[in-house]
């Protein structure tokens, strides 16, 4: 086991060593106010502690991602161990710290209004439409992923648990994040916790067979490693989903200084999970019920279910499975929250008003609905790409963010641009949703894509380096606005 209990140790160490190194890049404001304070409305912007934001920030990331994209990752092998950790520290932790750091700096901005700004109007209407996609795709997956679990637990029909569901997602959707996320959370990540330590636990006191490191494809059917792995273990390692979920919490931080904890830190605690979980999946390779075969029997809901018996006994198997259940569910409220958001945002609807948040998030429900009727397999290709692709944006927003404010951008850069080329290779090369193409032919395209994309990027700093343009926005827009005072940045 030392590749997997090293790999948890790096994870930890990065925390306390690249996460102050960012933090200090980027530069925090201990006494500038927060949204919290100077937006605030009691709904969406209100002052939370740092403990509860760290919780639920955790919550709305860790939805199935951690754990079902990691255990089709371990098909590859001990590999994956070195995507989650480098992954996590070097891309997803510094994505998700600069996204909720530079959302608090611009009003808690949600993404595509920080597209709107630093990559241009055009860059708005495109990550607006690919954040409601993305939305409605992690909102269905984790409606449809925890309703089968609780169906195989139960004797209860999926229809009415999937209903059930739904009716707890709409009235997450609608109240005060205070209200129910604020409250039941801190229920909710004791479970998790639980669910996550004993499964890791489970697999040092059993001594489970997981393989040590090395850099051979072991994936039954040959898939390629590049650009699979790195679309098929998102969360865990760098997820674009979570640039949907960090302005939530932008809006209830209450000092820049607890950043570090909130954004980065519980990245960092989400690799640990995804490692468990890849870990317990690997540990599968060997015996009748092998990783592939229990795999292609029930996906990784099953492979969920044999690992919690296996380690934990009935009981505990069955509490854990219970903590798998929550990751999903409440990273599906949140998901369905942020869409409300985003598109209220986009079209200048105030939220205050009941009846105005209901009219915006009844449709979500009806299209999510109507999606769950698609085969989970193929949703969650889709959400993959859809995720990448806005880790990719988010990404390059930060760069941005960072060359205008004349400071180190390569911890930005350097990851926007080796996932650009992931996501470009996979949708070019992908059989069934994608293209179709030879991987020769799309590594090619893929390159040209990249470059093209990085030429656009410096034409953009460019023009927005010869004017005058502001990356932060006015601590109190409310008290500025009345002086004339508010920023010229567009």
């Amino acid at each position: 086991m030392i590749t997997f209990i090293g790999s948890i140790l790096l994870l930890i160490a990065g925390y306390f060593t690249y996460g102050r190194f960012v933090e200090r890049v980027f530069v925090t404001d201990r006494k500038r106010r927060t949204p919290a304070f100077s937006m605030r409305d009691d709904i969406d912007y209100l002052p939370m502690n740092t403990t509860r934001n760290s919780l639920i920030q955790l919550l709305n990331i860790a939805g199935v991602g951690p754990i079902f994209g990691p255990i089709l990752g371990a098909l590859y092998g001990p590999v994956a161990f070195i995507w989650i950790v480098l992954g996590c520290i070097f891309a997803g932790a510094v994505h998700d710290y600069l996204t909720g750091m530079i959302s608090i700096r611009n009003h808690g901005a949600h993404l595509p209004q920080l597209a709107g700004k630093f990559l241009g109007k055009v860059m708005k209407h495109v990550v607006n439409g690919f954040a409601i996609l993305l939305l409605l795709l992690v909102g269905t997956v984790f409606v449809t992923s925890p309703a089968t679990l609780l169906a195989n637990m139960t004797s209860l029909n999926l229809a009415l648990i999937i209903g059930l569901i739904f009716a707890y997602y709409l009235v997450a959707t609608l109240l005060p994040i205070d209200k129910i996320i604020g409250r039941i959370y801190p229920y909710f990540g004791a479970l998790l916790l639980f669910s996550a330590a004993g499964i890791g636990i489970g697999l040092v006191v059993t001594g489970a067979p997981i393989p040590e490191l090395t850099l051979e494809n072991l994936h039954p059917e040959g898939a390629p490693i590049f650009p699979l792995l790195f679309l098929t273990i998102s969360c865990g390692a760098l997820s674009g989903f979570h640039a949907t979920q960090t302005p939530i919490i932008s809006r209830t931080t209450e000092n820049e200084s607890n950043g570090r904890k909130i954004f980065y830190g519980m990245m960092i605690t989400e690799g640990v999970i995804a490692m468990i979980w890849a870990a317990a999946a690997m540990s599968l390779f060997h015996g009748e019920q092998s990783l592939a075969t229990v795999l292609a029997a029930g996906g990784p809901a099953a492979v969920v279910s044999e690992v919690s018996v296996t380690m934990l006994g009935a009981v505990g198997g069955t509490l854990a499975v219970l903590g798998v259940i929550v990751l999903p569910i409440t990273s599906g409220d949140t998901a369905f929250r942020s869409a409300r958001m985003i598109i209220a945002d986009y079209l200048k609807v105030d939220q205050r008003p009941l009846v105005r948040r209901l009219l915006i998030a009844a449709p979500l429900f009806v299209v999510s609905a109507a999606l769950t009727q698609i085969d989970f397999t193929l949703l969650w290709r889709y959400f993959s790409w859809a995720n990448q692709t806005t880790a990719v944006i988010a990404l390059w927003v930060a760069t941005m963010y960072l060359v205008l404010s004349r400071k180190p951008h390569l911890i930005t850069s350097l990851p926007a641009t080796f996932m650009t080329m992931a996501t470009f290779t996979y949708i070019i090369w992908e059989p069934n949703m994608g293209l179709g193409q030879p991987m020769s032919v799309s590594l090619v395209v893929a390159a040209l894509g990249t470059s093209l994309c990085i030429a656009l990027f410096m034409k953009r700093v460019r023009r927005l380096s010869g004017g005058i343009f502001a990356v932060d926005e006015p601590a109190d827009p409310l008290e500025l606005a009345s002086s004339g005072e508010l920023s010229t940045a567009r």
